[in-house]
């Protein structure tokens, strides 16, 4: 995270934790409000239900809710870290083989101007 006026100089590092964190709560604020609404549509549907009853089934509901979008963010950020470490891996393959051909360029380069140094001195002679 930068500060527009610094050109590009880095804020406090915990300010990105910070910033998550509030993201995070702010996210699961809005996803308790959905599953509040959802089950206050259910109960709407359902007029029979006394007040304790539909406090109840809200209460459940949400809970089991919340425990579902707990579960499907859990499997997306372990997925996420999977695709991270394959990607990370074919990263340094890569990385790898491009040094390993330079170097082999760097020494052919070498190698020939050694040569056409040595055989400029024996024309010289």
């Amino acid at each position: 995270m930068t500060s527009p006026g610094c050109h590009g100089t880095p804020l406090d590092p915990h300010s990105g934790a910070l910033a998550n964190e509030v993201e995070g709560y702010l996210l699961l604020q809005a996803e308790r409000e959905q599953a509040q609404r959802e089950a206050d549509a259910l109960c709407a549907r359902l007029p029979w239900l006394t007040s304790g009853q539909a406090e109840d089934l809200t209460r459940h509901y949400t809970e089991q809710r919340l425990g579902l979008t707990r579960q499907a963010l859990q499997a997306t950020a372990d997925r996420a870290g999977r695709l991270r470490g394959e990607y990370e891996a074919r990263y340094a393959t890569l990385r790898h083989a491009l040094l390993r051909r330079h170097a082999v360029g760097a020494c052919l380069l070498i190698a020939g101007c050694t040569t056409a140094t040595a055989g400029a001195s024996l024309f010289v002679r």
